[in-house]
């Protein structure tokens, strides 16, 4: 009988709460990066995986599988970093540290995908999922250098912006999301007009 592995145990754990446990004392145990950042980041993809199902059920995408990525993959980040070679190599790291808790290659890949730094093409989907995330949320979020934009100044940042000549899948997706989030009775009162 094959040991569980860390892997399997989080990613067998279904319960979002008990999910945000697991990482706790993943943190106090190793001392990953987790904190607040982190969870909101993640609940960002919750709700946007949401939207993906109710709008493009076509979609196939193990909710599961991405918000654990997105929950581990900033686990080797070192806080309010200024280390451009620091920034630019964390999630390989990570993804490397994620292996050896037992994650499989294409997990630790969809990690890795979190910024462009070194998977640049054939990303997966997944990634996709978590860099709209991340950089989307980074922007909403309080800095050490500056106030939290807010979320039509960071969509329009991420757009035309951030991911400007990127092949972010879900791009468009994300933008409608966060407009309909954001603004959910002007939207639902103008589909009616036009209906």
């Amino acid at each position: 009988m094959e040991e569980e592995t860390f892997a399997d145990y989080i990613l067998d754990e279904k319960d979002w709460g008990k999910k945000l446990e697991i990482m706790y004392y993943l943190k106090k145990k190793v001392g990953i990066y987790y904190d607040n950042s982190v969870i909101f980041k993640s609940l960002i993809v919750k709700m946007f995986l949401d939207y993906l199902h109710e709008n493009y059920p076509e979609m196939q995408l193990d909710d599961n599988t991405i918000i654990t990525a997105r929950l581990l993959c900033d686990c080797c980040k070192i806080e309010n970093s200024t280390d451009l070679e620091e920034i630019k190599s964390y999630a390989q790291r990570g993804a490397k540290y994620l292996s050896t808790l037992g994650f499989n290659e294409e997990f630790c890949r969809i990690c890795e995908g979190v910024n462009r730094y070194t998977i640049k093409e054939n990303r997966p989907i997944e990634s996709d999922i978590l860099e709209l995330a991340d950089q989307f949320g980074g922007m909403l979020l309080d800095r050490p250098e500056r106030v939290g934009l807010k979320s039509d100044e960071a969509l329009v940042l991420l757009q035309f912006r951030n991911l400007k000549d990127k092949d972010n899948k879900l791009l468009s997706q994300f933008v409608d999301f966060v407009k309909i989030v954001e603004n959910p009775i002007r939207i639902e009162a103008s589909e009616q007009k036009g209906a």
